[in-house]
């Protein structure tokens, strides 16, 4: 089990790396030559709050899991969305996209609020779903994109350290009271999701 004190500062460089990155890209957004390039793919998910609570709630899932989970998961998550982002290039339709990456955040925020302890090959399966419409979303900018290939590395980058965060938060667990947090925060993206979702239905 891993002391408190080395749980906190953990914790405390994941948050502070994540916020520290957005701040730099969020100014540089709007900037000339940026559209389409690393920094647009990498702000992306990062800006797009029902991207954001997903993909925390990914890597989260996975450490409430524990091993192997914790790592197969945001792997997968990754891959499967290259796939959905490969459909969308191509022009291949995905029925309800908005709707399948709002309901991704209910789904597995109700998963982690309820201790869910789910056989690895399910959670794979529930998370590599939501990511064919989380992928597909993004795919469909791509070819409007003025660099698509350094836009796609930064949103696999984006995607990754939304991951982790979710990872550093589902550390939590090991602590005492930690499961009961984690259990809260799956709570607030469940609801977080839901308001998306009431949004586009």
């Amino acid at each position: 089990m891993m002391p408190f004190k080395k749980l906190s500062v953990l914790s405390g460089a994941i948050l502070t790396v994540f916020f520290s990155v957005v701040a730099v890209p969020a100014m540089a957004h709007g900037g000339g030559g940026v559209s389409g390039g690393f920094l647009s793919g990498f702000t992306h998910p990062i800006l797009g709050w029902d991207h954001v609570v997903a993909m925390v709630a990914v890597g989260l899932w996975g450490a409430f899991l524990g091993s192997p989970a914790i790592w197969i998961l945001p792997v997968a998550f990754p891959l499967v969305m290259a796939f959905g982002g490969a459909l969308g290039v191509l022009g291949i339709p995905v029925p309800a996209v908005e709707a399948g990456i709002a309901a991704s955040s209910v789904v597995l925020g109700i998963l982690i609020a309820g201790a869910a302890r789910a056989p690895l090959w399910l959670a794979t399966l529930i998370v590599a779903v939501f990511a064919v419409f989380h992928g597909h979303a993004h795919g469909t900018e791509l070819p409007e994109a003025v660099h698509p290939l350094t836009y796609a590395v930064g949103f696999v980058c984006g995607t990754g350290l939304l991951h982790l965060l979710g990872i550093g938060l589902g550390f939590l667990t090991r602590l005492p009271s930690g499961v009961i947090a984690v259990r809260v925060c799956g709570a607030a993206i469940a609801v977080i999701g839901a308001s998306f979702l009431f949004g586009v239905i």
